[in-house]
């Protein structure tokens, strides 16, 4: 019965459109195009396509933007100041994916030509002389810090930020790929590639927010930067890559707090490209991890590499895995047990122990708190889409 029901199908064309009709093409979504800019006062999700960013763009508190997954968004530096804010109340999501991130981008291709993505949230944080709010410095002058430590500024998954680090209006500085302005637990931060930027790949002023499975490749400043009692507790898989130019793989600083609270990394690997040299002459930032101003943190799982010599006129510079800035955080912090590196394996680095900045700086870490190995992972990252710009993987 079932040969004779396949047989009487095939006569009378029931099977037409699975068979006959196989080699024709499969109905595809085109890109969507359109351009972003002013501050956007109504929640909007951006479908996948190719957009333009223009000007400073702002989300509203209490308006989520969210973008599905292989978007491109590109600003150009021709226009002017542009940048993603995230103000404080609204929120952010990137539904991006391994295998189709989502990607921030500048039409040049040149790093410092655009403010990157800049959220901002109600989370704790204690800046300079104990405060608890301050202003922001990324030209936008808004006010940050609260008492919210679950603040939820949205979910960042499989997202790139390439090129940026311009200074925005009159700001005292360059922004980062990623700024995060107290921004709280609640957040989603996971995937992030922050790439070729004119200054940190990544920085946290305050705040609670935690950081899973991050790139910082070719960042002219610090790989990775907080100030202002970044608390997060749940960062893991951090991965550093400095080319070119680049400063320290982890800037630390407490904005001169002696704070009870610090963040909490594992797996990370800090790797320094042969030749790579400072972002300017004169300042010579050339070291794995640098402490300075109450610069505390429990770390752990670390591969360091490549932090070797910089000759600058006739001054060779020694780099190292750790370098403590200055006395009162070799005192509090080092001395005081609030300051741990452990399961630590170095590699092409001239000095293998933690130094002070100067002579008179003599770091000696408490027992167990600074264990060099031979058998640190460091970092763990699956290779893919996400990690990969021009046809070169970022995980090297």
């Amino acid at each position: 019965m079932k040969t004779k029901f396949f047989a009487l199908a095939l006569a009378t064309g029931l099977f037409l459109n699975s068979c006959s009709n196989s080699d024709s093409p499969i109905p595809v979504t085109p890109a969507a195009t359109g351009e972003i800019t002013g501050t956007i006062t109504a929640n909007k999700t951006f479908a996948y396509g190719n957009y333009t960013l223009k000007g400073i763009v702002k989300v509203a508190s209490g308006v989520t933007v969210t973008f599905d997954a292989g978007s491109t968004i590109t600003a150009n530096k021709t226009t002017g100041d542009n940048a993603f804010v995230v103000l404080n109340g609204g929120k952010l999501n990137i539904n991006g994916t391994a295998d189709k991130p989502v990607v921030f981008t500048e039409a040049s291709a040149t790093p410092g030509s655009w403010g990157g993505i800049i959220i901002y949230g109600d989370a704790p944080i204690k800046a300079i002389g104990g405060v608890t709010t301050s202003t922001s410095e990324d030209g936008n002058a808004l006010p940050y810090g609260g008492t919210n430590a679950a603040h939820n500024g949205g979910s960042l998954n499989y997202a790139r930020v390439e090129y940026a680090g311009a200074k925005l209006a009159d700001g005292t500085k360059e922004n980062n790929g990623f700024t995060f302005y107290s921004v709280g637990s609640g957040t989603t931060l996971d995937h992030l590639v922050s790439y070729k930027g004119a200054d940190d790949g990544y920085e946290f002023f305050g705040g609670t927010v935690s950081m899973t499975n991050a790139i910082s490749y070719g960042n002219y400043d610090d790989a990775f930067d907080w100030q202002d009692g970044w608390q997060g507790q749940n960062n893991s898989n951090w991965y550093a890559y400095q080319t070119g130019k680049g400063n320290f793989g982890m800037e630390v600083e407490c904005s001169n707090n002696n704070n009870a609270f610090w963040p909490k990394v594992t797996n990370i690997t800090l790797k320094r490209e042969a030749g790579c040299t400072p972002e300017v002459a004169g300042d010579v930032q050339v070291d794995a991890f640098q402490f300075k101003k109450e610069g505390n943190g429990d770390y752990s799982n670390i591969i360091i590499s490549g932090y070797g010599n910089y000759t600058e006129g006739t001054t060779v510079y020694n780099g190292a895995p750790v370098k403590i800035q200055d006395a009162t955080t070799n005192t509090n912090q080092v001395v005081g047990s609030k300051l741990k590196l452990t399961n630590v394996t170095i590699s092409s680095t001239t000095q293998t122990v933690p130094v002070g900045a100067t002579s008179a700086i003599v770091v000696s870490f408490p027992v167990g708190n600074f264990t060099a190995t031979t058998t640190a992972t460091g970092a763990s990252l699956t290779a893919g889409a996400w990690a990969t710009v021009g046809g070169a993987t970022l995980i090297k």
